[in-house]
C-alpha cells in the first residue's frame, strides 16, 4: 500500500468516525431527554402547587428539584379562578392555557454557572490590568483586544451548525443567520478600533489573535457538547462589554463628544444596508403605538459611536439570555430580559 493511498485511507476513517461520534451524540442526546421525562413522571413524587391565574401578561414559573430545572404543565383545579402546576418535563417550555402564558426560564447547573463566571471574570480582570482605562489613546488597544475576543464564539457557533447542518439538521437557519449578524456587527465594532488606533502595536495584535484562536476552539467544544453553557460564556462577555463601555462614556463623554466620527463608523451605522443590523437585534423595544421599533442611530461625534456599539452589546445579551433560558431567540420581550442565575441544589434541596 502506497503512502497516498494510506493518507486517504487514514483520512477517510477519520471521518467516519466522526460521523460516528456525532450519530451517537445524538441518539445519546434523545435517549437522556425521553428517559429523564419519563423519569420524572413515575419516580418522583411532588406536591401540586396552586397558582392564581393573572389575567394576562407572561408568568415565570420555574420549579426545581434537587437535580435541575423542571417545567409546568398547567391542568383547571376545580376552582376555574386558580391553577394547578406539577411537574411534568425536563424541556423548556411554552403553554398556552386560556389567556395565560407560560414561560418557565432555565436555570444553569451551579457548578457550570461558577467555573464560566470565573473563566470569564478571570480573563476580563487580566485585560484590565493589562490595558487599564485612562483616557488616551492606549484605551482603543484595550476595546481592540476585547472586541476581537468577543466576535470569536460567533464563529465557534456558525461552525458547528454549519457541521450539524451538513449532517441533515434543517432547521437551524435563523440561528445562523443571527450568529452571522452578531459577528458581521462584531467585525464593524473592531475596525472601528482599528481606525482609532487600536492594532498599532504588533504586541497588541499578538495578545488579542492568541486569545482568540484558543477562545475559539474552547467554544467550539463547548458549544457542541451544551448549547446552553457556550451561550452563557458569552451572556457574560456581553455584560462585561456593555459596562466596560458604559463607564468609559460616563468617565470620558467630553473628550469623546470632541472627536470625529470615523469613517468606518458613519458607512456601518448610517449609510449602509440595515438588514444586518436589524437582524442581530432579536429582542425590540415597542414604540409609543406598541409596534416594534428599528433602531437608526445617529451621529455627531465619537460619543455617539461609542454609545451604538454599547447599545449593540447590550443587543447581544439580551439574544443570549433567550437562548440559555429559553433556546429561543425571542424567548421574552425587551423589559422582560433578565440575566441567567444558578440552579443552587442546596437551596432546592431544603425547600422541598
Amino acid at each position: 500500500m502506497t503512502t497516498t493511498t494510506m493518507t486517504r485511507h487514514s483520512t477517510l476513517c477519520a471521518l467516519w468516525n466522526l460521523f460516528i461520534s456525532y450519530s451517537f451524540l445524538n441518539s445519546a442526546n434523545a435517549f437522556q431527554v425521553s428517559h429523564h421525562t419519563a423519569f420524572t413522571a413515575t419516580h418522583e413524587s411532588y406536591a401540586p402547587v396552586t397558582l392564581r391565574r393573572p389575567t394576562t401578561g407572561h408568568v415565570q414559573l420555574p420549579v426545581t428539584t434537587s437535580r435541575r430545572v423542571v417545567l409546568l404543565s398547567l391542568s383547571p383545579s376545580r376552582d376555574e379562578s386558580s391553577t394547578t402546576a406539577v411537574v411534568a418535563s425536563a424541556a423548556t417550555t411554552s403553554v398556552e392555557d386560556g389567556t395565560t402564558t407560560v414561560v418557565a426560564a432555565r436555570k444553569m447547573d451551579e457548578l457550570v454557572f461558577t467555573f464560566n463566571k470565573v473563566v470569564i471574570d478571570t480573563v476580563y480582570n487580566l485585560i484590565c490590568l493589562v490595558y487599564p482605562v485612562t483616557g488616551g489613546d492606549r484605551d482603543y488597544a484595550r476595546f481592540f483586544v476585547l472586541e476581537t475576543v468577543a466576535r470569536v464564539p460567533y464563529f465557534a457557533y456558525l461552525s458547528v451548525l454549519h457541521l450539524r447542518e451538513t449532517f441533515g439538521e434543517r432547521h437551524l437557519g435563523d440561528k445562523m443567520r443571527t450568529h452571522y449578524a452578531e459577528a458581521d456587527n462584531e467585525l464593524h465594532h473592531l475596525l472601528i478600533m482599528e481606525s482609532l488606533g487600536g492594532n498599532a502595536s504588533p504586541i497588541d495584535r499578538f495578545i488579542a489573535q492568541t486569545m482568540a484562536f484558543a477562545y475559539y476552539w474552547y467554544v467550539v467544544v463547548i458549544y457542541f457538547i451544551s448549547e446552553q453553557a457556550a451561550y452563557h460564556l458569552s451572556e457574560l462577555i456581553e455584560d462585561h462589554a456593555y459596562e466596560t463601555y458604559d463607564n468609559f462614556l460616563t468617565e470620558h463623554a467630553d473628550m469623546l463628544k470632541s472627536k470625529p466620527v470615523p469613517e468606518i463608523a458613519y458607512k456601518y451605522y448610517v449609510q449602509d444596508n440595515p438588514f444586518l443590523f436589524d437582524l442581530f437585534c432579536t429582542v425590540k423595544e415597542r414604540d409609543a403605538q406598541g409596534n416594534f421599533s428599528n433602531r437608526r442611530p445617529q451621529l455627531e461625534s465619537l460619543y455617539d459611536v461609542f454609545v451604538n456599539i454599547r447599545d449593540d452589546e447590550k443587543e447581544h445579551w439580551k439574544t443570549l439570555c433567550n437562548l440559555v433560558q429559553y433556546d429561543d431567540m425571542n424567548g421574552v420581550e425587551n423589559d422582560k430580559v433578565q440575566p441567567t442565575e444558578p440552579l443552587i441544589v442546596a437551596a432546592a434541596s431544603s425547600s422541598s
